[in-house]
């Protein structure tokens, strides 16, 4: 590891699948620039959310926590208030502010509702109310009419909201680079999350009529939790086809593609710069999305790979090995607080290094021998814009074991159905494998803190009072 610490540039996109950046993947939209960053550093192949909403995500990222542990349980602004995390709290952007970086956030915030980076250890802050003004100002006869359904986008690509956030981006990184010491930029995109508008060559890239259905799309819901169906009646999409849908996906590639054109603008500036071989780059995305997958919209109240799997990739020519595949279970964001920690030689009080949730994954970047690592995977989720309702999940490398607390429990077998389409949580020939999921998935919400660790969860869980 290089002595001098190094830059961090940390880009993230919103609500993007897995299955949409992965290299190679039949029928996944063109994304060259992210497909490089991957082939010249780490990429994450089993890489989840460990909860699939935006803000509590995201409040996760700065503090290394479950967001259950200090109460941003859903997304602000919804139905119910909601705690936020405290602007107290420890978070790696402030370690890094102490250390002597230089920091600038621009993009996509959620963390709290009235409290802006800047609170949190940022020095600057260029959000998405900026673009707005510059939308309104600038093209203020544009309106949308098709909802979250997406259209296309009028206004020049140049414009888009992609590429203004990456001007700035580009202008703050060469800001911070002139400053001569370490610095650190954030930048939280905002796409591709519903409605998808896509810009100019981006509107038209991709035919309907030439994509395939996903593989969770012939989904009858036979067995599964209520709620499933009635999101469909939520959204108004219960008679949606394929047909229906594959425009809503057309336009959900094109704008990944127009992200990822914006993406190479900010890492060919890196590279204009002199600055890539010194600067850690890292890229995933807060959770996934349906678009379609079970004829769902958006992402709430399931916990499917559609939504809790994720792309990552992290790259730093100095330290890090090029072209190699991680497939071991990581948190993306859950991780990443251990990780920078252990990277930058960050200082952090022994609780706050005993408080964090995920583990480093320096061993596994550098190439050091790990004696072992984890197995599973826990992802929750807790409700939003439908009410409230609680999921915990647990995934192995075969099984996924959903515990829905008030309604029927889902167990997959994800290498025999990827698509997640058979729920065969009621089969005797499975309660053993049943009974140790619950187990392991009770071990993990109690050691973390999680609040449903009272006498009648632990009768579902352990004692197996579940039907």
């Amino acid at each position: 590891m290089s002595r001098k610490r190094p830059n961090v540039l940390l880009i993230t996109a919103d609500q993007l699948r897995y299955d949409a950046v992965e290299p190679n993947a039949p029928g996944a939209p063109s994304t060259p620039h992210l497909a490089r960053l991957a082939a010249e550093g780490v990429r994450f192949e089993h890489a989840y959310s460990h909860i699939p909403v935006c803000g509590p995500a995201r409040q996760s990222l700065l503090c290394g926590r479950r967001p259950e542990t200090f109460g941003g349980l859903w997304n602000a602004g919804g139905a119910l208030p909601v705690a936020s995390l405290p602007p107290d709290a420890w978070t790696w952007s402030r370690a890094l502010a102490e250390a002597g970086y230089r920091t600038a956030f621009l993009g996509k915030w959620g963390v709290h509702p009235t409290l802006d980076p800047t609170s949190y250890g940022y020095d600057s802050y260029v959000g998405e109310s900026d673009y707005r003004a510059f939308r309104q100002a600038t093209y203020p006869e544009v309106v949308f009419g098709n909802g979250y359904f997406g259209e296309a986008n009028p206004i020049p690509v140049e414009a888009s909201s992609t590429h203004w956030f990456a001007e700035r981006a580009v202008a703050e990184m060469r800001r911070l680079h002139a400053s001569g010491g370490p610095w650190h930029m954030a930048i939280h995109f905002a796409e591709p999350h519903l409605p998808c508008r896509p810009s100019g060559r981006f509107a038209d890239m991709y035919a309907p009529e030439a994509i395939e259905p996903w593989p969770g799309f012939e989904e009858t819901f036979a067995g599964k939790p209520y709620i499933q169906r009635q999101q469909l009646y939520n959204w108004g999409v219960e008679r949606y086809t394929w047909a229906d849908w594959a425009p809503i996906v057309a336009r959900y590639f094109g704008v990944i593609s127009q992200l990822d054109d914006a993406i190479g603008r900010v890492l060919g500036a890196l590279d204009d710069l002199g600055a890539a071989d010194d600067t850690l780059v890292v890229f995933t995305s807060d959770h996934g999305d349906m678009c379609g997958s079970h004829r769902m919209m958006d992402k709430h109240y399931v916990l499917y790979d559609d939504v809790v799997r994720v792309p990552m990739a992290m790259r730093w020519p100095r330290a890090l090995p090029r072209a190699t595949v991680c497939d071991r279970f990581a948190y993306n964001f859950l991780d990443l607080a251990p990780t920078f920690l252990e990277l930058l030689e960050l200082e952090a009080d022994a609780s706050v290094r005993a408080g964090l949730h995920g583990r480093s994954l320096a061993p596994m970047l550098l190439r050091r021998p790990e004696p072992s690592w984890r197995e599973d995977i826990v992802a929750t989720y807790n409700g939003q814009q439908f009410g409230l309702y609680t999921q915990r999940m647990i995934r192995t490398e075969r099984w996924k074991y959903v515990w829905n607390m008030t309604d029927v429990d889902e167990l997959y077998d994800v290498q025999a159905d990827p698509g997640e389409l058979e729920n065969r949580i009621g089969e005797t020939a499975l309660a053993d494998t049943v009974r140790d999921l619950r187990v392991r998935l009770y071990e993990t919400l109690r050691r973390d803190g999680d609040g449903f660790d009272n006498e009648w969860m632990r009768r579902q869980l352990l004692e197996g009072r579940k039907l």
